[in-house]
């Protein structure tokens, strides 16, 4: 009987293979195979695509089963099977979404587009690689100096000076309104909202001025969340805990977020609270990291809430309200770095003078309306906002004259703006909109002392712009794009007195004047035109010209001056030339991404160190910034992907105003205008449909452009940069289908280095190490 019971095994087997027969086929959309795309059955049967977009599985001969096709960025296809009988080949195409999130831009054009159609260069942080970043670190300067090529490192604290964008000052919106005041720019805008309330952050590269006055490097455009609305009531609790992994003394933290959403009758809504709060920030050696605007110690909170209403089918009203606030309390006061000796900023405890420093508040208010075809062809987008925020600086001991001195910077802005985008021609092979309005901003910025000096007086601005756009598409895969766009700005500033300031020794660097006040009026065209070829998925070349628009900082000119009359101060307006070439390639499971760009202003805004008086000033000399950007991602398998990136960036100031920027005479900008240069490299690997790991790399290059002075240092902002590279970790694991654990681990080999700003701003106050390796735990439920 055993003899006979390997050959009972084989013919049962046999039998049993016999019942299945084989389905294969090819996965493609109109231009090209789709690989990695998901091939599943309702009896759970599933297998993906290679990498030519073939697929094969088996199925129960006779038996009708539903077919279902998932891919990125395209809709899901079902289809019944009848009964087979016999093996069967079908080959399913797909059709491109053009309305997922993932895939869709706002901040290029103020409406909806694929970003296949956006002819400049856009970067994108999705939902997903948000969440990733946040499993690590939350912190927003730093998520967009890891996702985003062409951004300046981060310098792990409250404020973003010299995190910049391509070497020119970026335009920080929330949902399209202005964050940043290019009035008095703090540079503290970045953090200006909590990433758990964020879809998406659109960044737009190169000068533009679709939205207006101050986006001449581009624009940073954080996408608040966008209601899900399958259910009346839903929600999300998340749950985390960090701190040092080098030195655990003090260093945890911790933060909650709660977050609920839905939909009832014609109302969806979406709300969310925050609070976070940091331990100690600890460098490599466990040693507290210098408090100078630290994100250690530091307490957040973030209240969020979105209602809309559909009183019809192509109508929507929607108020959005924000409000952040993030201050250090610390209990270290700052031990300054040396540095001719290398020695870093630490600090020892002791009660810090002055209030806390960091978003006293910023709140948001943001109503908006829009109705498509309000008449023939037409949609209709209106809006108003208004924008209020405090930002607290750190005490400055011997300044001021009357003693030391602890400003703040204070910005109030209210608008409202009228869109409308009109369809002309519709045609198979030609289709013509023009998109047009009008845009008016009032905006009032000062920066006082705690005490109620003026340092900078209060700058009250007008701004108003009406701008056209056209876009025309040919032949389905030929879009070109022009617009322009006229800005009317008015400034006004009354009579006011300037601070004397001193040195340590109580002696006048700069006396006090009596200045007259007066109208600042500024009114200019701003063009932009574009071409990009998309007929072939492999290779989709762009061209574009854009000019963008900027005051220049016009409170730090107004309390340097020493002049009688502000007319006698140079505060021309900087307009910026933007010339950009590039392509993108997608094949089988690549995508790749080239750019090169070059932009001029005939006026500059270096801010230039002046060791006679130890302050910075502003240098006018015209400017030149060019570099390129590269950027890779490849899917070598549904469980494995790579991605990597490279950007260079650099630029001069032309000072003996020639046109030419190779003599002698002419200088490199300095560290807080270019970065070094910045790779990125990613790998996300899924061993387990629950499980995901990845392992991100930054690495800042190096960057020497400048002399010691006769003190053996460099002058402020001229610091030469040594390279680093920096490792983090992210692990997410679903236990079930509501719940998630995540594990975030920063500076994964603890790297001792100081991050670039510490290197070339050369103040030895901010001469901090960066933070050693930390980790960050995470629970989220879902419900």
């Amino acid at each position: 009987m055993k003899y006979l019971l390997f050959p009972i095994l084989f013919l049962s087997f046999f039998c049993a293979y016999a019942q299945n027969i084989k389905l294969q086929g090819r996965i493609a959309d109109q231009q090209a195979s789709i690989p990695f795309a998901t091939i599943a059955l309702d009896d759970h049967t599933k297998t993906s695509s290679d990498r030519n977009g073939n697929y094969a599985l088996f199925v129960k001969q006779g038996q009708s089963l539903t077919l279902k096709i998932y891919a990125i960025g395209y809709k899901t296809l079902s289809l019944k099977l009848g009964s087979l009988q016999q093996d069967t080949t079908i080959n399913l195409f797909l059709e491109a979404v053009t309305n997922t999130l993932d895939n869709v831009v706002i901040s290029a054009t103020r409406s909806p587009e694929n970003i296949r159609n956006i002819t400049s260069s856009v970067s994108i942080v999705s939902k997903k690689k948000l969440e990733t970043e946040m499993a690590i670190n939350p912190d927003l300067s730093s998520i967009l100096a890891n996702q985003v090529p062409g951004f300046a490192p981060t310098a792990q604290t409250g404020n973003n000076v010299g995190q910049n964008l391509r070497g020119r000052p970026m335009l920080v919106m929330v949902d399209g309104v202005s964050q940043s005041s290019p009035l008095r720019n703090a540079e503290v805008d970045l953090r200006s909202i909590d990433p758990s309330v964020l879809q998406q952050i659109e960044v737009l590269k190169g000068a533009t001025a679709i939205y207006g006055n101050g986006a001449a490097g581009g624009l940073v455009n954080y996408v608040t969340l966008v209601p899900d609305t399958a259910a009346k009531f839903a929600g999300k609790t998340q749950v985390g805990l960090n701190g040092s992994l080098v030195n655990m003394k003090n260093s945890a933290g911790g933060r909650i977020n709660q977050l609920v959403y839905g939909k009832i009758g014609k109302f969806d809504y979406v709300a969310s609270g925050t609070y976070e709060q940091t331990g100690e920030y600890k460098d490599s050696k466990g040693d507290v990291v210098g408090p100078n605007y630290s994100l250690g110690e530091t307490d957040s909170y973030n209240a969020f809430a979105k209602i809309g209403y559909a009183p019809a089918k192509n109508q929507r009203i929607q108020f959005v309200y924000n409000t952040f606030s993030s201050l250090q309390n610390s209990n270290f006061t700052l031990v300054n770095g040396n540095l001719a000796t290398g020695q870093k900023a630490t600090g020892v405890l002791g009660k810090p003078l002055g209030k806390p420093t960091g978003v006293k508040y910023n709140h948001n208010f943001h109503l908006s309306y829009q109705i498509d075809s309000v008449f023939k062809n037409t949609n209709l987008n209106v809006d108003a906002f208004y924008q209020k925020r405090q930002d607290v600086f750190y005490v400055s001991l011997g300044r001021f004259d009357g003693g030391d001195g602890q400003s703040l910077a204070t910005n109030d802005k209210k608008g409202a703006r009228l869109f409308l985008q009109t369809g002309i021609v519709k045609e198979p092979q030609i289709n013509l909109s023009l998109a047009y309005g009008l845009d008016f901003m009032k905006d009032k910025t000062a920066q006082p002392l705690e005490d109620g000096r003026i340092w900078v007086p209060t700058m009250d601005m007008n701004n108003l712009a009406p701008f056209a756009q056209a876009n025309l598409n040919l032949f389905k895969d030929l879009i070109f794009k022009t617009g322009v766009r006229y800005e009317r700005v008015n400034i006004k500033v009354d009579d006011y007195r300037t601070l004397r300031t001193t040195n340590a020794a109580g002696a006048t660097l700069t006396p006090s004047f009596d200045v007259t006040g007066g109208n600042l009026k500024y009114g200019t065209y701003l063009f932009n035109a574009a071409l990009k070829y998309n007929r072939y998925a492999i290779f989709s070349p762009f061209v574009s010209f854009s000019q963008g628009f900027s005051v220049m900082d016009i409170g730090l000119a107004l309390r340097d001056a020493k002049v009688k009359s502000i007319d006698k101060i140079n505060t021309d307006a900087v307009k910026v030339n933007n010339y950009e070439a590039g392509f993108e390639t997608i094949y089988e499971g690549l995508s790749f991404s080239a750019s090169a760009y070059t932009s001029t202003s005939k006026l500059g805004i270096e801010v230039v160190y002046d060791p006679a008086t130890d302050q910075f000033n502003t240098s006018r000399s015209p400017e030149r910034i060019y570099g390129f950007e590269l950027a890779a991602n490849y899917t070598l398998s549904p469980s494995l992907e790579l991605g990597g990136s490279y950007s260079y960036t650099e630029g001069k100031r032309d000072l003996n105003n020639n046109g030419k920027y190779d003599d002698a005479e002419d200088m490199y900008l300095n560290g807080r205008r270019i970065s070094a240069p910045k790779y990125t490299g990613t790998v996300t690997y899924k061993p387990l449909t629950v499980l995901e790991l990845t392992l991100n790399y930054t690495g800042i290059g190096s960057r020497n452009r400048f002399q010691k002075n006769a003190n053996g240092i460099y002058n402020g902002n001229e610091g030469a940069v040594k390279a680093y590279h920096i490792f983090s970790f992210a692990g997410n694991y679903k236990v079930n289908k509501s719940t998630r654990l995540s594990l975030g681990i920063e500076n994964l080999f603890n790297q001792d280095y100081f991050p670039a700003r510490a290197q070339w701003f050369m103040q030895p106050g901010f001469y901090s190490k960066g933070r050693g390796t930390s980790v960050n735990l995470g629970l989220s439920v879902s419900y």
